[in-house]
Parts: structure tokens; C-alpha cells; sequence
């Protein structure tokens, strides 16, 4: 008998998780839907809560070094305490809201190099919590975020990379604690004077703040530099703007103030 609480203690013939997700497909401030199913062990089980988060690998600067870590930034509690008994089943159905300034993954049905993001799932019972496997999680970008990328395709950007970094953007209201950094590769156009354009979304219900950060090649005199600029785009109006041009001008304003011309 002492043996086998001390086998219960540890886990081991305890209840299993499993979630499925009715679409694994989401956008920023939209929803995920699913079900978790928890499945007694070999004895009476309390349960004191299941609870789903979502988890994006995030890039941290600590002094010289940076490390990455896997961070929870959004959880949801499905359920209070329940008891189950041996080999029963207990279904939880969710509907999980996806914050408004969640990384994106997906771009025109392709990943995101970079970019990892998952459902977690989490168990606890009598103060152990036993966490299941990402299930994987596509982000797929706002109609407004599609459209500022659009607008870069068109002008010949390329896509190189994106990743997820702790910490805020200066003088822009921000709930999250990382923001996430899209990269591009320029075209022959602004090669001359460009390193590489980096792309920042922070949306809300309302409008999305775009940031863009521009990495200013070096001569053999002087220093490479970067260049910020933002705007706000107005989810109603946002059909109404050439994009492309936008962008362009503020590119080539940009750089002919540091006396570089594409």
C-alpha cells in the first residue's frame, strides 16, 4: 500500500492529456477551438484545474549574451477542481482568445523562418503540474498586416527571417512584453544604401502601429546606422492607401537624410 501512493505521488498510473484543436489556424485577436481530454489512471484522481497557454520561443539580451526562451504569454483556465475516477473520461470543450499583438507564423501559406508557436496544455494535480507537448499553432496575419507586406513584396523585399525579442518599443503602447521582428532582404533598388529592413507589427482591436527599422550599410569612412520610422494604419481605412508608395517615400526620405540615394 505504501508503495503504491508512493507510485501515485510520482505520477506514474496517473490521469493522461490530450488536446485536439478544431483548427490550428488563427489570426491576432481572433480564437482557437478545441477539446482537451483527460483520462483517469489506474486510481481516483482530484484534479485541481485544467488550463491551456499559448508559448513563443522569445530571444533574450542578458549583458553580452542573449539566450532564447520559451515563454507562456497568454493562459486561460478551463476548468475548477473535479474528481475522476479510474479510466474515466472528462471532455473539455475551449474557445481560446488569441491576443491582439501575437507574433505571426504564416505568410502567403509559408512558414515564417524563425518562428515557433504552440498550445500548451496544463494538468494539475495535488500541487504537481504535469504540462502535455506543444500543439503547434499557425498565426496568419491581419488583412491590414497583409497588406503592408504586400506592399514590400511589391517593392521587391524579400523575406529573410523573423524572430520574437523581449523587451518594449519606444513610444508605442504595448500590452505584450516581446515584440516580434520580421526580416527582409532589399532589392537591387535600395542595396546601395539598405543592409536589410526590419518589420515590427503591434496591432489592437482598432488599429495597427507599424515600425519599421531600417540596418544603413557603412562606408569605408562612416559608421552603418539605424533608421525608425511608424505609422498607424486605421483597419477602416486601410483599403483606401497605395501602400507600395507610402513605403517608398518614407524609404527614400529616410536615407536622403543621412545623404544616401537609391
Amino acid at each position: 500500500m505504501v508503495f503504491k501512493r508512493l507510485m501515485q505521488a510520482m505520477g506514474v498510473g496517473g490521469p493522461s492529456v490530450e488536446t485536439v484543436l478544431t483548427n490550428p489556424n488563427c489570426r491576432p485577436g481572433g480564437y482557437l477551438e478545441g477539446n482537451v481530454h483527460v483520462i483517469g489512471g489506474e486510481h481516483p484522481t482530484d484534479i485541481e484545474y485544467v488550463a491551456v497557454g499559448l508559448i513563443t520561443r522569445v530571444e533574450v539580451e542578458s549583458g553580452d549574451s542573449e539566450y532564447h526562451s520559451d515563454q507562456e504569454f497568454h493562459r486561460q483556465r478551463l476548468t475548477g477542481s473535479f474528481r475522476l475516477d479510474p479510466g474515466a473520461r472528462h471532455d473539455v470543450p475551449f474557445r481560446f482568445d488569441v491576443p491582439w499583438e501575437t507574433p505571426i507564423t504564416e505568410v502567403y501559406g509559408q512558414h515564417l523562418h524563425g518562428m515557433t508557436m504552440g498550445l500548451t496544455t496544463e494538468l494539475e494535480v495535488a500541487r504537481a503540474v504535469d504540462k502535455s507537448d506543444l500543439d503547434a499553432v499557425a498565426v496568419h496575419p491581419l488583412p491590414a498586416q497583409e497588406k503592408i507586406l504586400e506592399a514590400l513584396l511589391r517593392l521587391g523585399f524579400r523575406f529573410s527571417r523573423a524572430d520574437v525579442e523581449r523587451g518594449r518599443v519606444y513610444g508605442v503602447q504595448q500590452e505584450l512584453p516581446f515584440y516580434q521582428e520580421i526580416e527582409f532582404y532589399p532589392p537591387s533598388a535600395y542595396a546601395s544604401g539598405i543592409n536589410q529592413l526590419e518589420l515590427t507589427f503591434i496591432a489592437n482591436p482598432r488599429t495597427l502601429q507599424v515600425v519599421l527599422e531600417l540596418d544603413k550599410r557603412g562606408g569605408v569612412f562612416t559608421e552603418g546606422h539605424d533608421s525608425f520610422g511608424s505609422f498607424t494604419v486605421d483597419y477602416q481605412t486601410v483599403d483606401h492607401t497605395d501602400w507600395a508608395r507610402e513605403l517608398d517615400t518614407w524609404l527614400r526620405q529616410s536615407a536622403s537624410r543621412r545623404g544616401l540615394f537609391f
